[in-house]
């Protein structure tokens, strides 16, 4: 197991990615987590950190380290995650660091390890300020498939005043990001010979005709729901199958849906929008028939623009002579979790989720080195003997 000097983010980042820690429940035959977290519980106890490996789901245990202050002080948790997708189709060796052009490629090396690397890193460089509060990291697994890590680490009460989440964000600080839901929709017909128009009915052609209302519903309704960081309200179908052969009427037609939910929207359920859809349709058109089933759902997060910990990101950010730009992000994240749990967080890392999951996946270099360099500034900030303004 590699040595890495204390604080050294880039050291970190290239020996995180250099373990495959693809999540089992998306790769298949994938180990999981542990020996990446086992070599950052190691990394952190000799950086100083009082370390817990904790179970989150068999065989694969949450990080959370903690350098507790003085007193008095408030608390900080720097939360990110240790699993990444699969590695099928990518352009290049997916689990030896290279560095060029000033970019570190390899799987997770955006979403999100150098994150990680940079905030473990931060926390430690922080902590040699001295510190009134606790700052805490958790490096949790499976964030990629059901957030089992973040899950655990809550339920076993786990808390802070606040959290970073270090998600890529291109150092823009993210303090909302849109949810989702799932649903299932199959569509019934009934089988005939091809020349048998007077008897069949097409499912395929009834679930397009479900998709087209379903188009223009978001054309009429969710462009009109809208929030200031994040756009409007989106849904899309993910897959769709249906039929037999090209000379049978097809029986049936099943196809997945995703909706991106926003801040903000009214209450209600994806099923509940789709079949009211499914009613429109059924109306109009003689023999139509279908369901609905719910699948995953996610809720959104957003935490106020004039939230204490936005203030201090802010003033750690100018500080450090770093962008202070607020942004939306459009995927979803754990901080969604912390935040229902009454832990304020907010998203700021290195590196550009449209590079997450991609066939070439890298981060920029000097951004881990500036995440690193905003984040000690936030911890010292938030967490040190004086605090800021925003400490109450």
């Amino acid at each position: 197991m590699p040595r890495i000097a204390r604080g050294d983010a880039l050291a970190l980042t290239r020996a995180l990615v250099a373990v495959d820690s693809r999540n089992p429940a998306l790769a298949l035959g994938a180990s999981g987590e542990r020996e990446a977290a086992e070599l950052l519980a190691a990394t952190l106890t000799d950086w100083g950190f009082s370390v817990d490996l904790m179970p989150a789901t068999t065989g694969r245990p949450n990080v959370v380290a903690r350098i507790r202050g003085s007193g008095g002080g408030a608390s900080l948790m720097l939360n990110g995650h240790l699993d990444t997708v699969d590695v099928a189709g990518m352009t290049h060796a997916p689990f030896i660091p290279e560095e060029r052009d000033g970019r570190l490629y390899a799987r997770g090396s955006c979403d999100m390890k150098a994150g990680v690397a940079a905030m473990c890193a931060a926390a430690a460089l922080a902590a040699d300020s001295g510190l009134a509060g606790e700052v805490i990291v958790a490096a949790v697994v499976d964030e990629e498939f059901e957030s089992l890590g973040t899950r655990a680490l809550l339920a076993s009460g786990v808390s802070a005043d606040a959290a970073i989440v270090t998600e890529p964000t291109r150092l823009a600080i993210a303090p909302a990001h849109r949810g989702f839901a799932w649903a299932n929709v199959t569509v019934e017909g009934r089988a005939a010979h091809g020349s048998r128009y007077d008897i069949g009915i097409d499912a395929v052609t009834h679930a397009a005709l479900l998709l087209a209302d379903l188009e223009e519903y978001q054309r009429a309704v969710l462009t009109t729901r809208t929030h200031p960081l994040l756009g409007h309200a989106s849904l899309h179908a993910g897959t769709i199958s249906g039929g037999t052969g090209i000379s049978t009427y097809p029986d049936r037609c099943t196809f997945s849906l995703e909706r991106r939910t926003l801040p903000g929207e009214p209450d209600g359920d994806f099923a509940a929008e789709v079949k009211a859809a499914i009613a429109r349709v059924g109306a109009r058109v003689p023999g139509f028939r279908a369901t609905v089933t719910s699948g995953l759902s996610r809720e959104p997060n957003d935490v106020p623009l004039e939230h204490a910990i936005v203030s201090a990101l802010q003033v750690a950010c100018g500080a450090e002579g770093a962008p202070t730009r607020i942004e939306g992000l459009s995927c979803w994240t754990d901080a969604a979790l912390l935040t229902a749990a009454g832990i304020p967080a907010i998203c700021y890392g290195p590196g550009d989720i449209a590079l997450a999951h991609a066939a070439e996946e890298y981060v920029p270099i000097d951004e881990i080195a500036r995440a690193t360099a905003v984040l000690t500034r936030l911890v010292t900030n938030w967490c040190g003997p004086k605090g800021g303004p925003w400490v109450s």
